[in-house]
């Protein structure tokens, strides 16, 4: 069973269609990550995962459960980290992941998660001490308490310094080694690529792509770009047809490839054909901010 099933999914306020047929799956113990623009209807679909909002159509299945109607027993299996939450400011971080941990009948220990989100430092420190990334983190200490099934992230490491940043990503990536199923919302397109098994984007309601990070949108497909610098002394003209326009910058010279190992095989032929070593030579691959920016445009949308 996957920890996720939506079909023909709809959310409608009055003419505004928030979300609009979307259709996905999240694999248990994968880490799906769900990008968009504001507005996209990301935080609309996630909270109808969350059992927080009624949908207008469709079928939605979490844990094996309708979130509408899963009510305390589908909570108990889920974590949820908001973007952002409001704690009482004079408790400290040890008194108010305990508070949480009592909510839950699966728990883990309470000093192991602080430790684990790298709050071992502030364990008696009031909230109002801490600053944002430190808040963040406690965040998802709240989060995961209840040793949630299904973890729902939304923006995790929004305020994160580098350090942290990793240290979050590093405990995505435990959580997947213990078959936890994370759906993460992110604007970092390098956090997605880094943490995610596989990526759904959404533009306008709709869910314009679905795959892993190096297949999304047809990444596969996408014109690489071969750059490279001639010689001293070597004859342009004579450059074979590298299958796609080249364009010069300065030194260099880029062709842009659907075939980029063809176009290799054709320009380093001619090299060694004629004794001469390139200086510079390059294959750069679209990246997933690359393919996301194409896809959120209006012709990567109408494409």
């Amino acid at each position: 069973m996957d920890a996720i099933e939506v079909d023909d999914l709809h959310k409608v306020y009055g003419a505004v269609h928030a979300v609009d047929g979307v259709s996905f799956r999240v694999r248990t113990g994968e880490v799906f990550a769900l990008l968009g623009p504001n507005g996209a209807g990301k935080t609309t679909a996630v909270e109808i995962l969350e059992g927080h909002r009624r949908r207008t159509a469709g079928r939605v299945s979490v844990l094996g459960c309708d979130p509408e109607r899963g009510g305390r027993d589908l909570r108990e299996r889920i974590g949820i980290v908001l973007q952002s939450a409001g704690f009482d400011e004079d408790f400290s971080v040890r008194e108010l992941v305990r508070l949480y941990r009592g909510f839950y009948p699966r728990r883990l220990a309470v000093d192991d998660v602080i430790e684990l989100v790298g709050l071992g430092d502030k364990r008696d420190a009031r909230v109002k001490t801490l600053s944002g990334g430190q808040r963040r983190r406690l965040d998802l200490a709240l989060g995961l308490v209840g040793d949630p099934e299904l973890l729902f992230l939304d923006e995790p490491t929004t305020g994160f310094d580098p350090s942290a940043r990793r240290r979050a990503w590093d405990m995505v990536e435990m959580l997947r080694g213990l078959g936890k199923t994370v759906l993460l919302t992110t604007h970092y397109m390098d956090e997605a690529q880094h943490l995610a098994d596989r990526v759904g984007v959404m533009v306008a309601g709709r869910m314009v792509a679905v795959g892993s990070p190096a297949e999304i949108g047809g990444m596969a497909r996408q014109a690489s770009v071969v750059t490279f610098r001639l010689p001293a002394g070597a004859d342009p003209a004579s450059l074979p047809d590298l299958g796609g326009p080249m364009v010069t910058e300065g030194l260099e010279r880029q062709v842009r490839t659907a075939e980029p190992t063809l176009t290799l095989h054709r320009l380093t032929g001619w090299a060694v054909e004629r004794g001469l070593e390139l200086p510079v030579l390059t294959v750069t691959h679209p990246s997933l901010e690359d393919v996301y920016l194409d896809l959120v445009t209006p012709t990567g949308v109408s494409s």
